[in-house]
């Protein structure tokens, strides 16, 4: 277990924002999560509980405890139609998307590319191109903090919704995830629909991809639009798509008559955020250090230099815009600390 104090983030954030905390914690097997519960205080508060960094931004040094997972391992049992894949809090979630895929386990093909840690992937809900987490979570393993008791909790308890969860809520900071457990299928069902994977695979001369040539497309089109972090520090996508009254899809479809748009039910329909920044003109447009990608509206970069501050001005900026024009808000999906 390492524990550290005046510890520097700078590594620990994909924004690349220079920030420190009072207190740094590292638990790497779920004996270790138990001892950190029983050593935190009042004196530690507050706890800030992280995974790669990769959905976080710091607006400065941050007064308490930082926690972050480094539990490994993977473990599986096999059933006649499926898979469970029991993997460490810690593990590189991509790396996991991989290594599924080489062994025939399927579903979470369209998951791939998305950075971060499995621990991370469970309180977030991460999801792209029409496959969320929440799909392929079985169960989450958890020391709980203020007992120290280990837990196993059924994907059904989490409330589970898009890019959200109870461990954002009525759960933060209750828990130190140790293992989720992902259900995988050995029949291959592929999701081509959303977005433009169907384009990209026709270009290629593929009609019908298997599972290494879908996960390839995705690595592919997220390459294209995401800037490499060691380059340029972003947390990728940093606005949530926003929801709206069909009554007004239907008003602003009839103004923008080319908007794309993702059904969600019969009363609410989906916008594309980086739709409506790009409307509002700030793609490629810079606000002091801070800008909009070039290629993908919807992320926001620190072109050197920048403070979590400047990026949250250059959040607000947009969100402004974006009311003004359509009276839609938006929301980042990023966590501002």
């Amino acid at each position: 277990m390492n524990d550290i104090l005046n510890y520097d983030l700078t590594s620990h954030n994909t924004f690349g924002i220079h920030a420190q905390c009072r207190r740094f914690i590292e638990y790497a097997t779920a004996d270790e999560a138990r001892q950190v519960a029983a050593a935190l205080s009042d004196g530690d508060m507050p706890l800030l509980i992280i995974g790669a960094g990769s959905n976080l931004l710091l607006s400065g040094n941050f007064q308490g405890t930082v926690i972050h997972a480094t539990v490994l391992g993977r473990e599986v049992k096999e059933y006649d139609e499926y898979v469970l894949l029991r993997c460490g809090a810690g593990e590189t979630f991509d790396e996991i998307v991989d290594y599924a895929v080489k062994n025939g386990w399927h579903g979470a093909e369209n998951l791939s590319l998305i950075p971060g840690e499995v621990g991370a992937c469970a309180v977030q809900n991460i999801g792209a191109y029409g496959t969320e987490a929440c799909e392929i979570i079985s169960s989450v393993e958890a020391v709980e903090l203020a007992t120290g008791e280990i837990v196993t909790i059924p994907a059904s308890a989490c409330e589970y919704a898009y890019r959200d969860s109870r461990f954002k809520h009525d759960w933060k900071n209750r828990f130190l995830i140790t293992y989720v457990t992902f259900r995988l299928e050995k029949t291959f069902h592929p999701r081509l629909e959303y977005g433009n994977i169907k384009a990209f695979l026709a270009e290629k001369g593929i009609a019908q991809p298997d599972a290494q040539q879908l996960r390839d497309a995705i690595i592919d089109i997220r390459n294209s639009k995401l800037p490499d972090v060691k380059v340029l520090g972003n947390a990728g996508s940093f606005f949530v798509n926003p929801m709206v009254p069909r009554e007004q899809f239907l008003s602003m479809r009839s103004q923008y008559p080319d908007m794309p748009f993702y059904e969600v039910d019969e009363k609410r329909v989906k916008i594309p955020a980086a739709w409506l920044i790009q409307q509002c003109g700030w793609k490629g447009r810079d606000l002091g250090r801070a800008g909009v990608y070039e290629k993908q509206a919807l992320i926001l970069v620190n072109r050197g230099g920048a403070t979590g501050k400047d990026i949250i001005k250059l959040c607000e900026a947009i969100q402004n815009d974006v009311w003004q024009q359509f009276s839609i808000a938006i929301y980042p999906e990023v966590n501002i600390v």
